[in-house]
């Protein structure tokens, strides 16, 4: 199994050797694997999460409040996600003249 510095503990360690698990550890340079060249998809997810600093000093102590802020900051990454795409793939009558 492949993971990142971050899970690097004996904690981590331990229960994947209880599970049967080898866990190779990716560090930067020559034995780095595959995956270590690209970020991964929970990461970059997160990282376009931490974009929207009002998840990073979110005070409201009821989950409902704070999943509805998650929910509203990946609706706005996926529309302007799906945004970016259509410039690319679709014409229309009101495109904006600059990209997005």
């Amino acid at each position: 199994m492949h993971l990142d510095a971050g899970y690097d503990s004996v904690k981590t360690r331990a229960l994947l050797e209880e599970r049967g698990f080898h866990g190779h550890i990716a560090h930067k340079g020559k034995n780095a694997p595959i995956q270590a060249s690209r970020r991964w998809h929970v990461e970059r997810t997160h990282a376009w999460q931490n974009a929207f600093h009002r998840l990073a000093r979110c005070y409201e102590r009821r989950a409902t409040i704070i999943d509805a802020f998650f929910d509203l900051a990946d609706t706005i990454i996926t529309v302007r996600s799906l945004r970016r795409q259509a410039w690319v793939t679709h014409r229309w009558n009101e495109r904006p003249n600059r990209r997005p």
